[in-house]
């Protein structure tokens, strides 16, 4: 079964804009914490922030966190996910202790365009789930077997049975399964996972992720997230010879990603 990428953001820290402010106000004053929170207003927290922002100084930025949730993509996608590891954590739902009973799959764009290929793409999905159907019922019989010659009741030998048999099933699942994932970040781990991640030479997956994660962050801290996206969008394309070609377009994207 087909399915499309849903990002929900499930909290973050309460004013997060004000906790930033504050943060890097006490570099500099002589102030106590408390009389520092009170004597910022929101016009002033805005021009702080976007001080803060131009000029790179992005250690303030780390006291703010977003959590969201994640649902209808590919393994594929989370494997390059759980490279951004500096100020992030993740949890993802298992293959080993969840069994897949009728497992989801995201069907690549340019797969789609193709009806020959779409139909072998989800003929090989339907394959793939007998084969893991299959393995996970021949491996249960004998370790259940086994189990029981052991002296385990019906329903130990049962459970465990099926742990063991769908962690080693899980080998024949592909990378286009859909998978669920709760993710965390501060801000700064937020700032690099854009820059990357909403390039247009990023995998067009985690691209979209990444975009809809965007606004949804924009939504809550649009100060914080004002000069997010891609490098180019404030400054130079790092791709060098690798570049799409399309800055001024990339550029009018972002800025009017929010709107």
């Amino acid at each position: 079964m087909e399915t499309n990428c849903k990002v929900t953001l499930i909290t973050h820290t309460p004013e997060p804009e004000k906790i930033i402010a504050s943060a890097a106000r006490l570099c500099y004053s002589s102030s106590d914490i408390e009389g520092l929170m009170e004597e910022l207003q929101a016009d002033k927290i805005a021009k702080f922030i976007d001080m803060l922002a131009q000029l790179g100084h992005e250690s303030p930025f780390e006291h703010i966190n977003f959590t969201f949730g994640i649902e209808g993509v590919s393994r594929s996608l989370t494997h390059q996910l759980v490279r951004h590891r500096i100020g992030a954590s993740y949890s993802q739902k298992s293959q080993r202790y969840v069994r897949e009973g009728q497992f989801e799959y995201v069907i690549p764009p340019e797969v789609k365009k193709i009806p020959a290929a779409q139909e072998l793409y989800i003929h090989t999905m339907k394959e793939q789930q007998k084969a893991y159907d299959q393995l996970v019922e021949l491996l249960m019989a004998e370790h259940i077997k086994a189990y029981l010659e052991e002296g385990k009741s019906e329903k130990q030998a049962h459970s465990l049975a099926e742990k063991k048999a769908i962690e080693d099933a899980r080998f024949v699942l592909p990378n286009a399964s859909e998978t669920k994932i709760v993710v965390t970040m501060n801000a700064r781990a937020l700032f690099n996972f854009f820059h990357h991640r909403c390039c247009n030479r990023a995998q067009w997956e985690i691209r979209n992720l990444a975009v809809e994660m965007l606004k949804s962050v924009q939504k809550v801290a649009p100060t914080v997230f004002k000069y997010s996206g891609p490098n180019c969008v404030k400054g130079h394309c790092s791709e060098g010879k690798m570049a799409c070609g399309q800055i001024q377009e990339v550029r009018e994207f972002y800025k009017n990603l929010s709107k």
